[in-house]
């Protein structure tokens, strides 16, 4: 492509990925400081007074800015698709004080992923999430902000209900019935863990598709960085570099996704192994990113 990337798409990064040893304000500085991102996702503050200076940052950088749940979800071990209802409400209201602080630091939306797959309780779960993300997407429609489900993987890592694209793009058609500031969050890392390529997972979901990320993943086990690792582009054992980004990039170009008009999120999200310098593996993803543009 001869045109750049800000035409079509928001870059962006996830601050708590690509700078995993600073605080969610030093993380945001730096990115702020880069011309390369026009977009950028954060996380919770330590306190009152960085959630304060975030916000003074990101109102002076010009980026579009974007909300994770996910790392508050897994560490406090939140399920807001739980049996025991006490145990989802205690969910919601997390996801809801997430909303509160993603609104105050500007974002345009909050993401979260679904609670563990079970196959026997299956539907059971797909219930309570889904109320679970009813309230929470008509919490965030009165703050202006949408809400927006990752997809990850059922039985390899994060094990979680949502899961493979059909299954998504089911559940999203039952949320937008309710709420249209509903969207699904596609990750390029995610694809070989649910055994799909981008060829399957964009045109199926692709109605309710709103946030791109994309990375790598190690598929065998044993292997250093197995899982829902993100280990840099072109990692030794990663299924993903240069040839499956213009693959992905060609996929999103012919289901009509670039879109001068209303350009999507696509923030990188890759992160160091151990030894493994930050600045080298941020310089080098946007080196990947950019040769498979080149390409395209």
């Amino acid at each position: 492509m001869k045109e750049p990337i800000s035409r079509y798409f928001q870059m962006g990064t996830l601050t708590w990925m690509s700078f995993p040893s600073l605080s969610t304000l030093e993380a945001v500085k730096r990115v702020a400081a880069d011309e390369y991102f026009t977009a950028v996702e954060v996380r919770s503050c330590r306190d009152d007074a960085e959630r304060e200076e975030v916000r003074r940052v990101l109102e002076q950088a010009h980026l579009t800015v974007y909300y994770g749940a996910h790392p508050d979800l897994l560490s406090m071990k939140l399920n807001p698709n739980a049996m025991d209802e006490a145990e989802r409400q205690r969910a919601e209201t997390f996801l809801k004080h997430a909303v509160d602080e993603a609104s105050y630091l500007g974002a345009r939306g909050m993401a979260f992923l679904a609670g563990k797959w079970e196959e026997k309780m299956k539907e059971r779960a797909y219930s309570q999430l889904l109320k679970t993300t009813i309230q929470v997407c008509r919490y965030a429609e009165e703050k202006g902000l949408k809400v927006e489900l990752e997809l990850f993987d059922h039985d390899v890592d994060k094990a979680v209900l949502m899961g493979p694209a059909s299954y998504g793009a089911a559940f999203a058609a039952d949320v937008r019935r309710q709420c249209g500031n509903f969207g699904l969050l596609a990750d390029l890392s995610h694809m070989p863990l649910t055994r799909e390529t981008a060829r399957e997972v964009i045109p199926a979901i692709r109605p309710y598709l709103t946030h791109l990320h994309f990375g790598n993943a190690v598929t065998k086990p044993g292997c250093p960085g197995y899982g829902d690792k993100h280990p840099r582009m072109g990692f030794p054992g990663g299924c993903n570099d240069v040839p499956e980004l213009l693959d992905f990039l060609q996929v999103l170009k012919e289901e009509g996704f670039f879109r001068e008009e209303d350009p999507l999120p696509m923030s990188m999200e890759v992160t160091v192994m151990d030894g493994e310098s930050e600045d080298a593996v941020l310089a080098g993803t946007k080196r990947a990113f950019n040769r498979a543009w080149a390409l395209l």
